[in-house]
């Protein structure tokens, strides 16, 4: 793709990196036939393709967001199905990302759109205000409806609707300290993201993953500092924001590395690997953190990632069920990560079976679900249909937003797969899962 950016404007490392990515685009089109909110609503402004002519024409303009690039960039989930399918390889994510932030920077929103942002960024990165927001949402939750009928507040309802019927209990395991590995044997020391959401709305993921590390002779530590990943308001151009967090994080790792080393950074939401194994790049321009970053960025795995690459021992129980695998967009997209999950489960006696346009998002998409709550639950709709055109009886997914969004729908019980392979290896059945009856796992 030609541009036009003058030498002034290329001054700008950003609208130079964005410069760089554009003359890659080749106009071909590929992307339109993978991205899902251009296969719900046939806009050639709501693919990828599209969205490149709107960003390139607002950046090589230098001039503000307006209404329509605004209503087309917020409609992109930053699934990644584009960069899967491009030949070209233009990095889609790092061309959207600074349109977000410009559009943050020059546009003025509607009050109650400002108010329903600010309000997610205030919220759901803390995982105490979250909590609490939870249990003050199910007194609002009979009036879902009626805020739903109102097109302003829309968001607050699709919000409501999705508010769990109950709150875990706070983990002491997502308290920092050191889970100790069992046996003689040591393989290895990792560190693990509580992170903000997932801690809240299922804390036994992380604890079992924390439980099927330490039998596997593996330490693991919880740093002291470390919190959200920044992924929720990095997708609302909120870069200030984001920067702090990714900052923050990279502190907390970096003393854990300097107090005994690590040999990953596990993640257990495919949602917040995607972004932290991106640290590098958002704060490559920070002297101050740019080699501490790419070295967390380096280290950073997804804990099914890290799983495969250990010696596993023979699984304490087969199953043998059927588990339809469904990739989380952050997981196959954001990070390259499809043949593990895979492999793992096959190991641990599962028959793996995949849904059919597993390429296609659930719409979940951090808080997609929440402020475009109309496509999202189309892209949901559509996703559960094919889930359960398996015919498995249990779906699972590696990350937190995918099983939110699925078992706001779906007649089956959803569980993380990391459950499923603790189960296999000794752990306790996850809750919901059959015991021998059929399984159906998603990543």
């Amino acid at each position: 793709m030609q541009t036009n950016f003058s030498l002034a404007q290329l001054a700008d490392p950003h609208v130079a990196e964005s410069e760089k990515i554009l003359r890659k685009c080749v106009h071909c089109g590929f992307c339109t036939a993978t991205c899902p909110t251009y296969v719900t609503l046939g806009n050639e402004l709501d693919s990828p393709r599209g969205r490149i002519y709107l960003i390139k024409d607002m950046l090589e303009n230098g001039r503000p967001a307006d209404k329509q690039i605004v209503t087309h960039i917020d409609r992109c989930l930053s699934c990644l199905a584009c960069m899967t399918t491009c030949p070209s390889g233009v990095n889609y994510m790092h061309l959207v990302d600074h349109a977000r932030v410009h559009i943050e920077e020059t546009y003025r929103r509607s009050p109650l759109d400002r108010l329903m942002r600010a309000m997610l960024a205030f919220v759901l990165p803390y995982p105490s205000r979250f909590r609490a927001a939870l249990k003050l949402a199910r007194l609002a939750q009979p009036f879902a409806g009626l805020f739903e009928k109102i097109p302003a507040l829309k968001p607050l309802g699709a919000m409501l609707k999705l508010a769990p019927a109950s709150v875990p209990a706070a983990s002491p395991m997502a308290s920092p300290g050191i889970h100790a590995g069992q046996g003689a044997a040591k393989n290895g020391r990792v560190a693990i993201l509580t992170g903000c959401a997932q801690s809240v709305l299922d804390p036994g993921i992380n604890d079992t993953t924390i439980a099927m590390l330490t039998r596997l002779g593996v330490e693991v530590v919880v740093p002291e500092g470390e919190g959200c990943c920044g992924a929720l308001v990095h997708h609302m151009g909120r870069e200030g924001a984001a920067l702090a967090s990714a900052r923050r994080n990279v502190d907390a790792w970096t003393r854990a590395i300097d107090q005994g080393g690590l040999d990953a950074i596990v993640i257990t939401a495919s949602g917040c690997g995607t972004t932290i194994k991106d640290y590098g790049f958002m704060l490559r321009l920070d002297p101050a953190y740019a080699d501490k970053a790419a070295r967390v960025s380096a280290l950073a795995k997804d804990i099914t990632e890290y799983l495969v690459g250990l010696d596993l021992p023979e699984p304490v129980r087969k199953p043998g069920t059927i588990v339809a695998y469904h990739s989380a967009c952050s997981m196959q997209h954001g990070q390259k990560i499809t043949r593990q999950p895979k492999e793992l489960l096959a190991k641990a006696g599962f028959i793996v079976r995949e849904p059919r346009e597993g390429h296609l998002c659930c719409g979940s998409a951090g808080t997609y679900n929440i402020l475009q709550s109309e496509i999202s639950v189309q892209l949901r709709d559509r996703k559960v249909r094919n889930i359960e055109a398996t015919g498995a009886e249990i779906v699972a997914t590696g990350n937190i937003g995918c099983i939110t969004q699925i078992a706001s729908a779906a007649k089956l019980p959803v569980v993380h797969t990391v459950k499923l392979l603790d189960w296999a290896y000794g752990g306790p059945r996850p809750e919901g899962v059959p015991d021998n009856r059929a399984v159906v796992a998603a990543e």
